[in-house]
């Protein structure tokens, strides 16, 4: 159970990334009031929390839907989270887990910016969808570790939301430098979560044997 809690936990925590998410949204709401930047927090937070519950939750029913097999989800889930990881590690991001350059203008001419890009892809990108999915759907037949996968994933939302009511006073403290020092070692962390979800998604699948 500690092992599950870590490992989902961990995977979260690198794939919504709260202090990325929150050195973007500072970036979105330089002229918003205190108000508006906790409004927006809290709504962006509760709908990524949706998206996300609703991949957790069906996510498996889904890939049986569309004849997918769980080896081969943990495969490319893992090799997505390594690119991801690559991204992070060389603070380089290309629009797989942060907004492009073309939906980054656009979300500065939106009044409202909570469902995009801050619900997604910010928050609930397709790192964390994938996450959602690739931690739940081998514990489906087991309450508890369901229960222990769902708790990781809200103490990595209310994280997130700490991070964004907290967005401004924490660019001042890291600065651009220590975000990308954090999000760095976070990357590390992800690219070897997404290598042992490629070994586990081979395994499975009979390939190895």
């Amino acid at each position: 159970m500690l092992e599950t809690a870590l490992v989902a936990f961990t995977t979260f925590f690198t794939t919504i990334d709260p202090p990325g998410c929150a050195f973007v949204f500072a970036g979105l709401m330089q002229t918003a009031t205190e108000a508006e930047r906790r409004a927006t927090a809290v709504k962006g937070v509760l709908v990524a929390g949706g998206i996300l519950f609703f991949f957790a939750l069906f996510g498996k029913g889904l890939l049986g839907y569309l004849a997918i097999t769980l080896p081969a989800m943990r495969t490319a889930g893992g090799i997505l989270l390594f690119l991801i990881a690559i991204e992070m590690v060389f603070a380089r991001p290309s629009g797989i887990y942060l907004p492009t350059e073309d939906e980054a203008h656009e979300a500065r001419l939106r009044t409202d910016v909570s469902v995009f890009p801050l619900a997604m892809p910010l928050i609930a990108g397709p790192g964390a969808m994938g996450a959602a999915v690739l931690l739940t759907a081998p514990e489906a037949e087991d309450p508890a570790s369901i229960a222990i996968v769902l708790s990781m994933m809200v103490a990595n939302l209310l994280i997130t939301l700490a991070a964004l009511l907290a967005a401004t006073r924490l660019n001042k403290l890291f600065g651009v430098t220590g975000i990308n020092v954090i999000t760095r070692v976070m990357g590390i962390l992800l690219a070897a979560l997404a290598v042992q979800f490629v070994f586990d998604g081979i395994a499975a699948s009979g390939l190895a044997s």
